[in-house]
């Protein structure tokens, strides 16, 4: 992501990655997420009356959770595909196409903000516009991968090493958050109080490889190898991959390491 059309412009780009493939991202990739959703509205105390806002919302299950736990939702994310298949989940949500550097909402809007793999080691300055427009003692809560070599479900992220090497050193800077002390600096230089870090678990699962496949190829990671190997090539190795993993009568599963940080913007400035 990045800023306004004249300042920033390759926060458009991100729709080419992740909305590509936006229906196969709604209903094949994001409903993994479900389990650290669910856990970080629960630390955040998300209930009847939060004002929430979800940056990088994505096709917004998020926003759909929190809305059924009688919050008042709005979002934002950098593609309009998936932008459009959120809007359709949250029909009375203020979810908008844009630039999470540059939030259109005004000062002091929201009680929460949370992000679910959408702030990265590359994009640390949102954390000055996601401050803005939270009340005074106003709870934030975002996640990032983990410590993902160490994961018993490394071999699901295998694929993404078939992007240009440019590509991949880039995606271990963005997931460099989830390094010890990483995420509690970063927050604490952004002037908020209050921080935890809290161990989650992201499980990916499903039917078979094939399905797999699919729901890894609407990734943005997956369009960086796509582009370098082609659909064919990221296809097949991805299915191989999973193969692999095969249980009888179990479906795929891919415990992946994730880690929410938690914080506060302080009652007094």
């Amino acid at each position: 992501m990045g800023g306004t059309v004249g300042e920033r412009p390759q926060w458009r780009a991100v729709d080419e990655g992740w909305g590509r493939k936006a229906v196969d991202f709604a209903t094949l990739a994001e409903p993994a997420n479900c389990r650290e959703y669910v856990r970080v509205f629960h630390l955040l105390g998300v209930t009847d009356g939060v004002r929430l806002l979800d940056v990088a919302c994505g096709s917004g299950l998020a926003l759909e959770l929190a809305r059924l736990s009688g919050a008042a939702v709005a979002g934002i994310d950098a593609s309009e595909r998936l932008v459009h298949v959120a809007r359709a989940r949250n029909p009375d949500a203020d979810i908008r196409v844009g630039d999470m550097h540059a939030l259109p909402w005004g000062d002091a809007t929201f009680d929460v903000v949370t992000s679910f793999r959408g702030l990265w080691g590359t994009t640390p300055d949102a954390l000055a516009e996601i401050r803005r427009v939270l009340v005074p003692g106003g709870r934030l809560g975002f996640t990032v991968w983990g410590h993902i070599k160490v994961s018993p479900g490394a071999w699901a992220f295998a694929p993404f090493r078939l992007a240009a090497p440019a590509k991949v050193d880039n995606q271990a800077a963005m997931v460099a958050l989830g390094r010890p002390g990483a995420g509690e600096q970063l927050l604490a230089d952004y002037a908020f109080t209050g921080i935890e870090r809290v161990d989650v678990t992201c499980a990916l699962e499903f039917p078979d490889p094939e399905v797999y496949a699919r729901a890894l190829a609407a990734t943005g990671p997956a369009y960086e190898a796509i582009q370098h190997v082609g659909e064919a090539a990221f296809h097949d190795a991805a299915v191989a991959e999973a193969a692999a993993q095969l249980r009888d009568g179990l479906p795929l599963r891919a415990e992946i390491a994730a880690v929410a940080y938690l914080a506060r913007r302080p009652l007094a400035e």
